[in-house]
C-alpha cells in the first residue's frame, strides 16, 4: 500500500471551492470497519510549530510505540483555516511517514477524523492518501455534540453526533479529565478506533502513541529554531 494516485492533487488545492470538494471527495473513500491485523503495532502523529506563526514551518513527527519517530519540517502550501487543517498539515505528516523505516499497522492522528464538518479531519484525509488505517484523536470539538451525560469516570464514553449522524464518541480517558473525541480516520469502525485507544491511555488524558509524537514534533521544532539561531 502507498500514496493514492490523487494525492498531489489533494494536498494543494487552489481555492477554498476546490478544498470543499477533495474534502468530499477524500470522505467518499473513507472505509469504516476494520482493515488491520489482531494486535497491529501502533504509532502516533502529531505536528508542531511556532504560537500563532502560520507563516512558518510546520513540524510533523510519526512516532512508533517501539522504535525512533521520524519527522520532517516543510512550509506549509496552505494557509491555516478552520475546518481545512488537512491542507495544511498533511504534506509534513506524509514526509514524515515516508522517513519511517517500519510502518506501523495502524496510526493514531492528533486531530479529527470523521468528526468533521465534512466528515474529512486530518485523521481521514492522512488515512485516504495513504490507504491505511488511522484513528482521530482530537482534544476538542469541531462540530456536533455530545448527546446525553458523559460520566466522571476513567473509560466512560458518549455519542458525538451531528445532525443526526454518529460522526465519533466521547472519551473521558482520565477521571474527571476532559474528555477527548475519538473518531474514524480509514479503515478502522469506531468500536475498535475506541478500544485500541483505551489501550495505550495508560491513565493519561492523551495516549501514548500521541504523547510520543507530541514530543517528537516539539523536539524537531526546537532543533531547527536552534539551528536557525546558530546560523544567524
Amino acid at each position: 500500500m502507498g500514496v493514492v494516485p490523487d494525492a498531489q492533487a489533494w494536498l494543494n488545492p487552489a481555492t477554498l471551492t476546490q478544498a470543499t470538494a477533495i474534502q468530499r471527495a477524500i470522505a467518499a473513500r473513507v472505509e469504516m470497519v476494520d482493515r488491520f491485523p489482531a494486535a497491529p503495532s501502533l504509532a502516533g502523529a502529531d505536528t508542531s510549530m511556532r504560537w500563532r506563526d502560520s507563516r512558518g514551518p510546520i513540524h510533523a513527527a510519526i512516532a512508533p510505540l517501539a522504535g525512533a519517530a521520524a519527522t520532517a519540517t516543510i512550509v506549509p502550501p496552505f494557509p491555516y483555516v478552520p475546518g481545512y487543517l488537512g491542507f495544511r498539515e498533511a504534506p509534513a505528516l506524509l514526509a514524515a511517514w515516508a522517513r519511517l523505516a517500519e510502518k506501523p499497522d495502524l496510526l493514531i492522528v492528533d486531530g479529527q477524523g470523521r468528526a468533521h464538518p465534512r466528515r474529512c479531519g486530518i485523521a481521514s484525509h492522512i488515512g485516504v492518501l495513504l490507504d491505511w488505517p488511522t484513528i482521530g484523536v482530537a482534544k476538542s470539538l469541531l462540530c456536533g455534540q455530545v448527546e446525553g451525560v458523559l460520566g466522571e469516570a476513567a473509560g466512560a464514553t458518549a455519542p458525538l453526533v451531528d445532525r443526526g449522524e454518529l460522526i465519533g464518541l466521547a472519551l473521558r480517558s482520565r477521571a474527571r479529565a476532559k474528555p477527548i473525541f475519538v473518531s474514524i480516520g480509514h479503515r478502522v469502525s469506531l468500536e475498535s478506533a475506541l478500544a485500541l485507544i483505551r489501550s495505550v491511555g495508560e491513565g493519561r488524558r492523551q495516549p501514548l502513541p500521541i504523547r510520543r509524537a507530541h514530543d517528537a514534533a516539539n523536539a524537531a521544532r526546537r532543533a531547527w529554531e536552534a539551528a536557525g539561531a546558530t546560523s544567524a
